[in-house]
């Protein structure tokens, strides 16, 4: 018989938690989120409990994570932008480890990005690793999930390469397009970070997928799946990020930051590591190139 400890999932209306809460549920466990955005519709009904994010009430955060085995923890922003930044998301997420110490969590699987330093002048890769940090210092025992690019039927950047390629018959590439990038399915992410719940010790994991593409070849290989195949013309980083600007005013979105392009073109979201998810993009997207790019999905219309 399944141990019915409890399972909070931080952000299971969001995307990859999602994912996450339902494996748990179709394993039985108990589940629980802890969210920001508690009214929100969800595919879950009542199978699974709403807990506020309380970080500027410590203690209502520690008696959310009363009686908790392993807690996933998926929040965080995607960039800064008026009422979230990554600094607040740092303060915050270093406060919900403090309350799963004093609750006593036995576990933390915690969602980071490949290639974290704090150094880095970009705030998403410096602020995820002073997380790992914190996480490692907290004593709690941890296993730490480094994904570069998720994709699935929710995702941001293929889909929204997937809707310009049906819509522009030009699209552009910022520099030579030779970067490279590890998408990984969020199912595939979501069944790791389930199997490294029941684990012991700490563990630290690049989650990335079976294919490695140069960011020009993802662009192609998008085109090809969805019967779009469009010229490309490279650009410097600066016009690109303008031309991305008149997408997201019209979208009234942010459809890239200037900090993602340099991530970007620094190879940050590729690894020296044997995959962790076994589902193809190249398949996903063959299977799903009816629906692939038909909408466009908005950052900013997610968190309203």
């Amino acid at each position: 018989m399944i141990n019915r400890t409890i399972h909070p999932v931080t952000g299971a209306f969001g995307y990859s938690g999602r994912y996450i809460a339902a494996r748990l549920l179709a394993e039985g466990r108990d589940v629980i989120t802890l969210t920001n955005s508690t009214p929100r519709d969800h595919p879950f009904g009542n199978r699974l409990r709403v807990f506020p994010l309380s970080f500027d009430a410590p203690e209502k955060l520690v008696q959310s994570l009363a009686g908790v085995d392993v807690l996933y923890n998926t929040y965080w922003v995607r960039f800064n932008h008026p009422p979230f930044s990554h600094a607040q998301a740092v303060r915050n997420t270093l406060a919900l480890f403090e309350a799963a110490r004093r609750a006593g969590v036995r576990r933390i699987v915690h969602v980071s990005i490949t290639n974290p330093d704090e150094s880095s002048p970009l705030e998403y890769f410096s602020g995820k690793a002073r997380l790992e940090r914190g996480l490692r210092e907290s004593g709690l025992e941890h296993s730490i999930l480094r994904p570069a690019v998720l994709f699935g039927r929710e995702d941001i950047l293929i889909n929204n390469i997937a809707w310009a390629l049906r819509r522009f018959p030009v699209l552009a590439v910022f520099g030579d397009g030779q970067y490279r990038l590890q998408p990984i399915f969020v199912e595939d992410l979501a069944a790791l970070a389930v199997a490294e719940g029941q684990c012991r010790g700490n563990n630290v994991i690049n989650a990335i997928g079976p294919e490695t593409f140069t960011y020009q070849g993802l662009v192609e290989a998008v085109g090809a799946a969805i019967g779009h195949q469009r010229r490309l013309v490279h650009v410097s980083p600066g016009l690109g990020y303008a031309a991305s600007r008149v997408i997201g005013w019209f979208m009234r979105d942010i459809f890239i930051t200037r900090d993602e392009i340099k991530g970007l073109m620094d190879g940050l979201l590729c690894v020296d590591a044997p995959p962790a998810g076994t589902t193809r993009l190249t398949d996903w997207m063959r299977a799903n190139a009816g629906t692939l790019g038909q909408s466009y999905a908005s950052e900013l219309a997610r968190r309203r």
